[in-house]
């Protein structure tokens, strides 16, 4: 399903197109979006999109979520897409600059997001829920929830106050957000630690992460 989203946001003459499946990472992009008031095209699609998207390989070659083109151009990485769409079309507050004290912070938190905390719930998700039950691995998918949740733990003594860094909302909380959210939804709720289970309901109360929650509502949901 494809629709257009229009914000109230900058003059943009850039044509943007996000690819996404419900709550899956592309949500970052989603989410980033809103944030900035830009319009976009919103494809929704069932998840897993190299499986159940008829050519969708020839859109994104890796078959994942997101693929966002900007003006032609494909970007595919979760964490990156939202400090590109701040920094392009900005100057935002949504991005830190490199002049600010807070620049290495916000690009260490940005990454971290993904790199550090996503990157093992896909692991747990994978032999929990996605492959087939004769190949599900329950000591591979505890090992990797365990693994998430130390890293998560060593992450919250890292923030600065309520936001990741910068004192302000920026696409580094974006980033990590999204992490906690995926954990909410994939069963590792006991994992989060108290910390980040306020600081995520924090985020959530934002007017952009409602609006990208309302606009992926016609979306086929994770098979979770």
């Amino acid at each position: 399903m494809r629709k257009r989203v229009q914000r109230r946001g900058p003059a943009v003459s850039a044509a943007i197109t996000l690819y996404h499946c419900r709550d899956a990472r592309s949500f970052r992009v989603l989410w980033a979006l809103e944030e900035l008031g830009l319009p976009y095209d919103l494809a929704l699609m069932p998840f897993p999109p190299r499986v159940t998207v008829e050519g969708y390989r020839e859109i994104n070659p890796l078959g994942t979520v997101p693929a966002c083109l900007i003006d032609g151009q494909l970007m595919t990485e979760s964490a990156a897409i939202p400090h590109v769409l701040a920094t392009r079309f900005g100057p935002s507050d949504l991005a830190v600059a490199p002049g600010e004290a807070a620049y290495p912070a916000y690009m260490n938190f940005l990454f971290m997001g993904e790199a550090t905390l996503t990157f093992p719930q896909t692991i747990h998700l994978r032999y929990t829920r996605l492959e087939p039950p004769e190949r599900r691995l329950a000591q591979a998918a505890e090992d990797y929830a365990q693994w998430f949740g130390s890293r998560l733990r060593c992450a919250e003594a890292m923030l600065e106050g309520h936001f990741a860094c910068a004192g302000r909302f920026t696409m580094a909380d974006i980033s990590l957000g999204y992490a906690v959210m995926l954990a909410q939804r994939i069963g590792l709720e006991a994992q989060v630690t108290p910390g980040f289970a306020a600081y995520f309901e924090r985020l959530s109360q934002r007017a952009g992460f409602g609006r990208a929650k309302a606009a992926q509502q016609s979306g086929a949901d994770l098979p979770i």
